[in-house]
């Protein structure tokens, strides 16, 4: 399936925005809940506030200069670029749910991009049918047959589970910015990475804005699609009916 490597790499809260506008041999993953376990709603809701005011005055701020001033092509090799610097975590979690052969396809991908896309700034993979994928530790654990377990909002991540909440430090692990250099190299390549992604995101951004009645019910909604979407490489069992989006 196509995607955006985003867990694990980003704030969940880009995850979202990725989510909704995406959607305008190994265990058998477990059947998807079907609402929600979010027994801290209350301290989550308030985090959920937080993290809606950093991105109101810190994140779109900064992304919508990036974008005045960059150029779409330029964007678009940015986004090649980090997309290409994690896919050493898309060819790891690919292997460790027996997903061999994507697994190899995967690890052509990185390196034609890497070698003949000028470091991943171009997209020569995909013209070549090596078409890029999203698998993370996240879906690695439900493939396994973790369960999902409990949502969190953290503050400045957004959105995650107990589950997916591993995805992040194995991203880092398997990022290959995170072997740039420094802090002083690594810290702004990151940031970079974040405000480009947040300026590409923009439409998705004002349609949950404009949609939502309740923000905090459907971004949580939007997440768990989006997660399951991915676990089950698009193919999420119909039992699934999601009933929390009705709280929105």
């Amino acid at each position: 399936m196509h995607g955006v490597t985003l867990a694990g790499r980003h704030p969940a809260w880009l995850v979202v925005l990725a989510a909704i506008l995406l959607t305008g041999c190994a265990t058998t993953p477990p059947t998807p809940q079907q609402s929600a376990y979010d027994p801290i709603e209350p301290a989550n809701r308030r985090v959920h506030g937080f993290n809606a005011q950093l991105d109101r005055f810190v994140a779109k701020p900064l992304a919508d200069a990036y974008a005045f001033v960059t150029p779409r092509v330029v964007r678009r090799s940015v986004t090649n670029f980090f997309d290409n610097a994690s896919y050493p975590g898309t060819i790891l979690n690919a292997a460790l749910q027996g997903k061999w052969r994507q697994s190899g396809r995967d690890t052509g991908r990185f390196l034609v991009n890497t070698t003949i896309g000028v470091f991943g700034l171009f997209d020569p993979a995909t013209p070549l049918g090596l078409e890029e994928n999203d698998e993370d530790f996240g879906q690695t654990l439900a493939v396994w047959g973790a369960p999902e377990g409990m949502y969190i909002v953290l503050p400045a991540a957004g959105s995650t589970t107990s589950r997916d909440i591993h995805s992040y430090p194995l991203g880092a692990v398997t990022n290959v910015v995170t072997y740039l250099g420094g802090w002083s190299v690594v810290l702004p390549l990151y940031a970079l990475d974040l405000i480009n992604l947040r300026a590409n995101l923009e439409q998705a951004s004002r349609f949950r804005s404009e949609a939502a009645l309740d923000d905090y019910s459907f971004t949580r909604s939007a997440y768990r699609q989006y997660r399951d979407s991915l676990i089950f490489d698009g193919d999420v069992p119909e039992d699934d009916p999601f009933d929390d989006l009705e709280d929105w």
